[in-house]
């Protein structure tokens, strides 16, 4: 089963198509030891003595927007599903003031990734609901990466037991990406759809567009219908006459 994501009337579509850009082997710039983990979390590898307890079972991905939070929760649900384990992406945000009921239709998956606990904050049902499910697939063995803007002790929660629960999780804090990090997503992200992006070209977009990752990258589906439209190569020419016809649309 792909993945899992909140919809209407209580019910999770289960029909998510995890994205081929956001892979483990993606992202950029990761912190020392993160994918290791996080590829340990999705296959459910690396065992501490006990056969049904992977060591790495419980993650929380803290950074601010754009850090790549969910590049990664996706990326260890795809990761999951390419070794043949059940997976769950769930963007807390489409499940709030519900979340009881969202949680219960995932007692079946073996990795559970719970994007945005910032959109839950403040809500007292939502957190208890999120309590007992922590305490529920703890006990099931299951393994769940979490991820929010902030460190369990920054976020606000009302319900003192779940912060406690969630300051036990191994953390990895994410760290926006400099100017070269941009550079190689983009290159990377390019190389993937079979896009050449001279020097040039990512040095005009990061000038002119802006360096917003997911900004950038939605750029580069675009670039790639018009370049293969024109039989056309990315030249800044051609980066030029694309965006300004765009913006005429």
């Amino acid at each position: 089963m792909a993945g899992a994501a909140a919809g209407q009337g209580g019910q999770l579509p289960l029909a998510l198509r995890y994205p081929p850009d956001q892979r483990l082997d993606t992202f950029v710039a990761a912190p020392q030891g993160a994918l290791a983990q996080l590829r340990a979390i999705a296959t459910g590898e690396g065992g501490d003595g006990a056969p049904d307890r992977p060591v790495l079972d419980w993650l929380y991905l803290a950074g601010a927007a754009g850090t790549g939070k969910t590049h990664l929760a996706l990326a260890a649900c795809a990761e999951a599903d390419a070794a043949h384990r059940r997976s769950a992406y769930v963007p807390l945000a489409a499940a709030a003031g519900r979340l009881r009921e969202a949680l219960a239709a995932l007692h079946d998956y073996d990795l559970i990734a719970l994007d945005g606990l910032d959109a839950v904050v403040g809500e007292r049902d939502d957190e208890i609901a999120l309590f007992d499910f922590h305490n529920r697939a703890f006990d099931a063995g299951k393994a769940v990466l979490y991820t929010a803007r902030q460190a369990p002790d920054a976020l606000g929660l009302v319900l003192p037991d779940l912060r406690s629960r969630l300051s036990q999780c191994a953390r990895i804090n994410l760290s926006a990406l400099d100017d070269e990090g941009r550079r190689e997503m983009l290159r990377l992200r390019a190389q993937r759809r079979g896009l050449v992006l001279e020097d040039a070209a990512i040095d005009w977009l990061l000038r002119r567009v802006g360096r917003d990752l997911a900004g950038l990258a939605a750029l580069l589906d675009t670039l790639d219908r018009a370049s293969l439209a024109a039989q056309r190569r990315i030249t800044v020419p051609f980066l030029r006459q694309t965006l300004d016809a765009a913006k005429a649309e």
